[in-house]
């Protein structure tokens, strides 16, 4: 009950009329408790807690959104149930994994299972989708973003600047590790929250809410986040922006 209550007022705290607060909820809590999800993501969902996130988020029923760098497709597959029939989710992949044998076969796989997920291939500063987007959303990927000779965060958020609605949603979530600035994105592969706001406002967005859900404070947050200690139970932070009107 508890958990109801949070993610209905999750939803209310976006401006969300009651009635259609309820719709995203019951989509969202459908959306996790899909069968078709396979047992090595439901495993992972009491540290990752996917349906407080999701709604946390704002994702709704019709929503069209894009997601960076999907990976396995842990949350291809909730944000498919959630959008429904009338939504949809284009999923943008680096080029590296296009070329790589089969790097493709798991979102290609998700793609032709849920029908609403269109996979995209382009680099992360200069991705285009068929209209502007509800949502974009990426998650413990922000940090990779800063890393690598040609990395190039103001472009991959001018980019998400550009792919969505005036009024919509970009959605971060990441491995927190406060006070770094930007110095251990290639290491431990963790960020500070304050850099991340201060690149993205600074792309013209505005921090509109800010989530402790996943907040773990026994977290050394000087170790790397797949080490022993820590993997799969990393303090992580959730930030929503918004593109103004």
């Amino acid at each position: 009950m508890a958990a109801l209550f949070a993610l209905t007022g999750a939803m209310l705290m976006l401006g969300t009329p009651m009635v259609q607060a309820q719709d995203g909820l019951e989509a969202v809590e459908a959306a996790v408790a899909d069968p078709d999800r396979p047992a090595a993501d439901t495993a992972r969902d009491i540290n990752r807690k996917p349906a407080e996130i999701t709604a946390f988020a704002g994702v709704m029923p019709g929503d069209v959104v894009v997601e960076l760098a999907p990976g396995g497709g842990y949350y291809t597959r909730i944000l498919a149930r959630t959008v429904g029939s009338e939504g949809h989710v284009y999923a943008v992949m680096p080029a590296a994994f296009a070329n790589r044998p089969g790097g493709l076969d798991a979102i290609n796989a998700i793609s032709a299972h849920y029908g609403n997920v269109t996979v995209v291939v382009a680099d992360f500063t200069d991705f285009t989708v068929e209209k502007p987007v509800d949502l974009v959303w990426t998650t413990e990927n922000y940090h990779d973003f800063q890393n690598g000779p040609t990395a190039n965060i103001a472009g991959v958020n001018a980019a998400v600047f550009r792919a969505l609605k005036p009024g919509g949603a970009y959605f971060v979530e990441d491995h927190s590790a406060p006070g770094t600035g930007l110095t251990v994105t290639s290491t431990l592969h963790r960020i500070d929250p304050a850099a991340v706001i201060e690149q993205v406002t600074a792309a013209g967005f505005a921090l509109e809410g800010q989530s402790d859900v996943l907040a773990n404070p026994e977290d050394p947050h000087d170790v790397a986040v797949r080490s022993a200690e820590v993997a799969g139970k990393t303090d992580k932070f959730a930030l929503r922006f918004r593109k103004p009107e």
